[in-house]
Parts: C-alpha cells; sequence; structure tokens
C-alpha cells in the first residue's frame, strides 16, 4: 500500500449510490404529504358558488317571490354548510318565516348578533322533515323602512 493511499476508503464511490434510496424515500414522503394536504375539489379550503334554489331547498326553503337571492354558497368538509342572502321587502319577512317554519319558535327581535331579527331551527323545534339541514339560522337587517337584508344559513352538525 502507498502511503499517499493510507485512511482512504471506498465509500467515496459506494455513499452516493446509498444515499440515492434514502432521498427518493425523503421525496416520496414529502410528495405524500403535499398530495394529502392538497385538495382537488376546492372546497374544502372556502365556499363555493351554488344556485340559490339549491342553497335554501337544504334548510327546505323557497325563495319569496318578492325577494331577491345572491351570494348563495356551499361549503363542504366535516359538517356542509350552505348560506344564501335575501334582499326582501321588511314587512314581508315575518310572513316568509311563517309560512317556511311553521312549527318553529317566534322569531327573536333585536340586540347582539341577532340584528332586527333571529330564528334558529332544528328539527327538535320546528325543523321541516324535508331539510337536509340539522340547524337553519336566519339573521334579519333592516336596511331602510322597507328593505329587509336575510342570512339565510342551513347546515349540518
Amino acid at each position: 500500500m502507498r502511503a499517499a493511499d493510507r485512511g482512504h476508503t471506498r465509500w467515496g464511490i459506494v455513499l452516493p449510490f446509498l444515499a440515492l434510496p434514502v432521498v427518493g424515500l425523503g421525496l416520496l414522503i414529502v410528495g405524500l404529504f403535499l398530495w394529502a394536504d392538497s385538495d382537488d375539489d376546492g372546497t374544502r379550503a372556502g365556499a363555493a358558488a351554488v344556485p340559490c334554489p339549491e342553497a335554501l331547498a337544504f334548510g327546505a326553503a323557497e325563495r319569496p317571490a318578492n325577494a331577491h337571492a345572491h351570494d348563495c354558497a356551499v361549503q363542504r368538509g366535516i359538517d356542509t354548510s350552505y348560506s344564501a342572502v335575501l334582499r326582501m321587502p321588511r314587512e314581508d319577512v315575518r310572513d316568509w318565516l311563517g309560512e317556511t317554519y311553521p312549527d318553529a319558535p317566534e322569531p327573536r327581535t333585536g340586540g347582539g348578533s341577532c340584528g332586527a331579527l333571529c330564528l334558529d331551527v332544528t328539527h327538535e323545534n320546528g325543523l321541516p322533515g324535508a331539510a337536509e339541514a340539522h340547524v337553519v339560522q336566519v339573521r334579519v337587517e333592516y336596511v331602510n323602512a322597507e328593505t329587509a337584508l336575510v342570512r339565510f344559513s342551513a347546515f349540518t352538525m
């Protein structure tokens, strides 16, 4: 053995071949985590727009003839949540709620997050059997003397 070769091994040749499977496994694990964290249907991270009749039907409701529905969306994950915003004549809100949820308790009025009028309905207190939702929440704000903004939310738990 020459003096220049002393202490020199062949690991310089073998080490790249041993490191290759480790790097490949690491990339596979990182790719698996990135794939698991991705969401192909686009509904997990945020709400997706849906037709307003679909959003209202989830809570066994229909758009009143004199109302304009907009901003209707669904968000799916462990639970499903539909939402809609209705702009309608202020004087028609109570009648619409009474016709849609005849067995529900009377809407509450004023204060805090309730706005001008609130209604929370479950299957235990008046939600029709046709509803796919477990809970329907309605929050009403009066825009002016003639117009109400109705925020409708129907979701599972």
